[in-house]
Parts: structure tokens; C-alpha cells; sequence
């Protein structure tokens, strides 16, 4: 079931970045194509056998797992300032942009690379499984370089979280809407991420649950503003000929 949850996630990505390419070629929505492009990359290193090959390439070291946190961090906030921007939500773009945004990036990204360096880390292993199952040590340091990793995802969208939920509640478009209230899910889903140490072994299979339901949430949330503008455009097109 994990296995198939993980195809199907990239599989969507992957798609989703192939339908921008035209546009990206012609200059438009280019920030949006990198967000699914980096998401893509991200999917794929989470997936076992990608994974450790391209680990393998890069020395045995896990430093595919360090790549991949900072893919994260990339592509969340370019999805932050996007949708902060296209939705006029000043007060997510201060908390992105402000000082605080940039002290939570900074303590994530430093934190990551601390616990990181503080590990054993020989060894390729999706998901630093075999690390985490080294010493008692490295499990608590594989638990805190998770914390950290998923730190800096969760504030971006948690601030985008209001504007969201007041899109939601506005007459704007239905597709917009709903792109919104996928959006909102995803928001939530990534901050109770950060409850990931307190779920018993046993429950371990939500980890995975979650983290593919909030990347699911955010790419078809953002393919459906992006459907819902060609729509709008589609009909101010048909109206324009219909009325020449």
C-alpha cells in the first residue's frame, strides 16, 4: 500500500511538471514548474530503490536524505511566495520574507546539517532506517533531524493556513475554492507531521499516510487554480469571439 501511495504521488508530480513545461518555455507560471519540478525530485528520493541508487553515486553517506530536506525547503517556500502573491495575503508574505521567516529557515537548515554531521550515517537507507536502528544514539539524532526537516514546511504552511481558509469562505470561483480548501488540508497535514516521534512504532505506517496526503493535497490543489484560470481565460475567449 506505502509502495503504491509513493508511485502514484510521483507519478502525479511528475505529470503535473510535464503539463507546465509548455508554458515554462514560453515564459509563464515558470515559479510553478519549479515547485512541481522540485517536488517530483523530492518524491523520487523518498522511494527506496531511487533512492539508495542515487545515494550509492553520491558516496553511501545518506547525503541524498540531506539533498532532499533542502529540495523540500526550496520548493515549499517558492509554493509560499506564489500563493502568498497570487492571493494578495500580505500577512503570509511578511512571515515568509520577514525576519522571522528567515530566522526559521536559518535554525531549520542549521539544525538539519547539525544532526546530521552528529550521526553515523554509513550506509544508504531511504528514510535513514538503518541509521535510526544503528544505536539508541542515532535514533535519537535521526529523530531530531526529522524535527528539524520538517520544521521549516510547516511554518510556510501555517502561513499560509488564514489566507486559505478565508479563500475558502469567499465567492470566488468554485475551482478556486476547492484548489484552496486542498491547500488547507495540506497545511494541516504537514503540521502534524511534526507529531511524528509520538506515534508508537505500531502506527507507523501514518507517517507515510500523511506526508503523501499533504504532497497529493498541494499538488492538486495548485493544478486546480491552475485549471480554474484556463477555464476563465477559455470563456473570456469564447465571449470576445462570440461578441466580435
Amino acid at each position: 500500500m506505502i509502495a503504491i501511495l509513493q508511485w502514484t504521488t510521483l507519478a502525479v508530480c511528475a505529470l503535473a511538471a510535464v503539463a507546465r513545461v509548455p508554458s515554462a518555455l514560453r515564459g509563464e507560471n515558470r515559479s510553478l514548474f519549479a515547485v512541481y519540478l522540485l517536488l517530483t525530485v523530492a518524491i523520487l528520493l523518498s522511494i527506496d530503490a531511487p533512492y539508495v541508487a542515487i545515494d550509492q553515486a553520491l558516496g553511501g553517506l545518506n547525503l541524498a536524505n540531506v539533498v532532499l530536506r533542502f529540495i523540500v525547503f526550496g520548493a515549499i517556500f517558492a509554493l509560499g511566495l506564489r500563493i502568498a502573491r497570487g492571493f494578495g495575503a500580505e500577512d503570509a508574505l511578511r512571515f515568509l520574507t520577514g525576519p522571522v521567516g528567515i530566522a526559521v529557515a536559518a535554525a531549520a537548515s542549521v539544525a538539519v546539517v547539525v544532526s546530521f554531521l552528529m550521526m553515523d550515517t554509513a550506509g544508504s537507507s531511504a528514510g535513514l532506517v538503518e541509521v535510526h536502528a544503528k544505536s539508541a544514539r542515532n535514533a535519537v539524532l535521526v529523530e531530531y533531524y526529522g524535527a528539524a526537516g520538517r520544521l521549516y514546511p510547516a511554518y510556510v504552511m501555517l502561513a499560509l493556513l488564514p489566507a486559505m481558509l478565508r479563500t475558502v469562505g469567499s465567492r470566488l470561483p468554485g475551482l478556486v475554492r476547492v484548489g484552496a480548501a486542498l491547500l488547507a488540508v495540506g497545511s494541516v497535514a504537514i503540521t502534524l507531521s511534526l507529531l511524528f516521534p509520538v506515534i508508537p512504532a505500531s502506527l507507523a505506517y501514518l507517517r507515510f499516510v500523511i506526508n503523501y496526503t499533504a504532497i497529493l493535497c498541494i499538488i492538486v490543489g495548485l493544478a486546480t487554480f491552475w485549471l480554474s484560470k484556463a477555464l476563465a481565460m477559455r470563456t473570456r475567449e469564447m465571449e470576445t469571439d462570440a461578441t466580435g
